[in-house]
């Protein structure tokens, strides 16, 4: 007996069918059968799954004799499933990489639960991913729980195909699917309220494929009219449970927002039946009402709906045109605001500081607010943030303004200093007498500014003319080395006077500084923390590769170690952590550190980096520690970004180029060896140059405050390995 029986209804989707199989069949988990159902398919779809079936005896073939609909069609394969859960894939869908894997894992971690909610992630005909919207449900609880416990797990999209449900749980309450349209709904309801026991699946295992034509839902048609009936069925489900009473109120609230979005959706109803689906849909509502419950608009007629809905389509108008009146007739008066206040002299205290495209504070400028505050208080830094959620991370005794905000532009125009890390926008005027300092984002290996104007992928929404006119507001470009200040001179080739200051962010690192990164997420003392840090890739879309398998490589480091991942900071968001990194953080296999805002803290609390181009790199050689450069798609990574210097041949230790080296370096030991040490060193030479540890102290005293540069040739600190780190670094 199989532990998963997949159940594959086929019908005209040829084109996708293999896809969709070897999504399945070439998972490392094998413990499993497809039933594939051939519903009639006038295409090949036949054909193929026979093909399937022929080279792989995990696969079994139903050929139906007419076309029964997606509903009945599931309903046909499931007599034929002895696995001990069931899953129900569409056939233009899609499994990721592993998660037969992670789904076995997780019904076996929560006792065999009776429905198992796993995520997805939409993608798109044009390339697109987006992962689901309400992902966050799923990561709210890793105990098992019933709809009673914990009712958001109602709110997810109303389908079948998002979750893995216990097979003697699904024959002892004996569910089916209807025939029509909305098949879906009359399942997942009465489903979700009878488990005893559900769990969830915080990974995106399930890739739902967007058609560029789109799906039968998206078709115009009265077949939308089945939405009522699906409806009917959900509460003659309720009517026969009586315990189950409570759901009234909600699921009456459910239908009505359900068959209103069908209606507002100019797509999906004939213009000529839109008037009776109201009047159904009413009369449904109506009769299903609960005690006390409001019929809002639906206790109404059609024409008042319609003028309700030209209303809110006419607010929403007049806002839109309200907003382009004030940019566009805006602009003028802002201008001559500015030019006014360009008449006042500049407040030659006042320092306007961001970071991160104003995520508040990090990085180099951070560190030069902190050292700011300390040596020359009389100084008035604010930041400029992007948002109200942004604003209120800030500590209590930080100043802020919003961008684009009437006091962000009242102090871009009085303000002596800024600094940032990024540009400013393009709207900001310098005006004479200001003094901007571009801070960067560490040393340059990948190509940067103007030299992406040779690589068309890598600069794909990427405007070069316009980051370099932004880039000639610059008056100072801050360089940890030689290296840096010869790159950002070709890539930016503005007016700007390079300071040779190193980088302030790195001085908590040049100093040993203390980290308490361990003691939050629980790692051992005695444990040796291996980070492995991976940069984007700009010949994927999304920008994400796995090109370690975490879960094994966890595995070969052995007791004693923990693994922490932390991916490229503009991978946060998005799928890139669904696909696996989150699961695997929460079961304790790796700690996964993207989310954190200082890098500098997960830093000093690893003994070794892994990393592949990541510019991480150069700020960690500060810690005179191991470092281990996986370099397995070097070639494709140079193509199709280009990069500035070789790193496999002038590299910080040993270089890498399969997994297999990668797992010898670290069981052999090779990657703390005495080689290791004599490339670091080379490395540290030459990219750690002007780190001193005073870097911040360096461009508040010459920069800010006009006192005179150090001599050139700041001498390197003594390296920080010859101690452990005490277990909070």
């Amino acid at each position: 007996m199989p532990r998963l029986s997949l159940i594959v209804p086929c019908f005209q989707v040829q084109g996708f069918l293999r896809e969709c199989l070897d999504s399945v069949l070439e998972q490392s988990f094998r413990d499993i059968e497809v039933i594939a159902v051939d519903d009639r398919s006038p295409d090949g779809c036949g054909a193929i799954l026979d093909e399937y079936a022929a080279r792989d005896p995990r696969v079994k073939v139903l050929h139906l004799p007419e076309n029964v609909g997606l509903g009945r069609a599931r309903n046909a394969g499931l007599p034929y499933a002895t696995g001990d859960f069931v899953l129900f894939l569409d056939s233009d869908d899609t499994l990721t990489p592993g998660a037969l894997g992670a789904i076995a894992d997780r019904l076996a971690e929560t006792g065999d639960p009776d429905v198992l909610v796993f995520d997805y992630a939409r993608t798109y005909w044009w390339g697109g991913t987006r992962r689901n919207a309400l992902a966050e449900i799923l990561g709210a609880t890793s105990e098992v729980f019933t709809a009673a416990g914990h009712p958001a797990i109602l709110d997810l999209l109303m389908v079948v195909w998002n979750k893995v449900y216990r097979r003697d749980f699904v024959e002892e309450h004996g569910f089916r699917f209807p025939a029509g349209y909305y098949e879906d709904t009359p399942w997942t309801f009465p489903v979700l309220l009878s488990a005893a026991r559900i769990a969830t699946l915080d990974r995106i295992c399930l890739n739902y494929r967007q058609r560029r034509q789109g799906n039968i839902l998206s078709t115009t048609s009265r077949k939308h009219f089945d939405v009522l009936d699906q409806y009917r069925r959900v509460f003659a489900f309720l009517d026969s449970r009586p315990e189950l009473d409570r759901w009234r109120p909600y699921l009456h609230r459910k239908m009505g927002e359900h068959c209103l979005d069908i209606l507002a959706k100019p797509d999906r109803l004939p213009p000529a039946a839109k008037a009776e689906f109201f009047r159904r849909t009413a009369e449904l509502y109506r009769a299903f009402r609960p005690e006390g419950a409001d019929l809002g608009v639906l206790g109404g007629t059609y024409p008042a709906y319609l003028l309700r809905q030209r209303a809110g389509r006419l607010g929403r108008e007049v806002g839109r045109q309200a907003r382009r009146v004030r940019r566009t007739a805006g602009a003028p008066a802002r201008r001559a605001l500015t030019g006014l206040r360009g008449l006042r002299a500049l407040d030659e205290d006042l320092v306007l500081y961001s970071a991160s495209s104003h995520r508040g504070l990090l990085g180099d400028p951070a560190a030069v607010y902190d050292k700011a505050r300390e040596i020359a208080p009389h100084l008035r830094g604010v930041w400029v943030v992007k948002d109200a959620e942004v604003a209120a991370g800030l500590p209590a005794d930080v100043e802020h303004v919003l961008l684009d905000s009437p006091d962000y532009h009242r102090l871009t125009a009085r303000a002596k200093f800024f600094v940032n890390d990024v540009n400013w926008p393009g709207a900001l005027v310098k005006r004479p007498g200001s003094v901007h300092v571009h801070t960067h984002r560490g040393t340059p290996l990948k190509y940067l500014g103007a030299d992406l104007l040779g690589k068309p992928g890598a600069r794909l929404g990427f405007d070069v003319p316009q980051m370099l006119r932004r880039a000639d507001r610059w008056d100072h470009s801050l360089v940890a080395n030689r290296h840096s200040e010869l790159v950002w001179e070709r890539a930016y080739p503005c007016h700007f006077a390079s300071a040779r200051t190193g980088s302030p962010r790195n001085d908590v690192l040049v100093r040993g500084g203390r980290s308490d990164f361990r003691d939050r997420h629980g790692i051992p003392a005695d444990h040796t923390v291996v980070l492995y840090a991976p940069t984007r890739r700009d010949y994927v879309r999304g920008g994400h590769v796995d090109r370690i398998d975490l879960t094994r490589f966890a595995a070969d480091l052995g007791a004693g170690h923990t693994l922490v991942v932390r991916l490229h900071p503009s991978l946060v968001t998005g799928p890139a952590r669904g696909l696996g990194l989150a699961e695997l953080h929460r079961r304790g296999i790796v700690v996964d550190a993207t989310a954190e805002p200082h890098a500098a803290q997960v830093m000093l609390a690893a003994d070794v980096l892994v990393t592949d181009y990541s510019s991480l790199m150069f700020d960690y050689a500060n810690l005179d520690r191991p470092i281990v450069v996986h370099a397995d798609d070097w070639a494709t990574f140079t193509a199709s970004r280009g990069a500035y210097l070789d790193v496999t041949a002038e590299a910080p230790g040993h270089v890498s180029h399969s997994y297999r080296e990668l797992a010898w370096l670290f069981a052999s030991g090779g990657w703390r060896d005495e080689e290791s040490a004599r490339l670091r060193a080379d490395f540290r030479s030459r990219f750690c140059e002007f780190d001193d540890g005073r870097a911040a102290e360096r461009v508040v005293r010459t920069l800010l405050l006009g006192e005179p540069m150090p001599a050139d040739g700041v001498r390197l600190p003594e390296p920080a390995s010859g101690h452990r780190l005490p277990a909070s670094a």
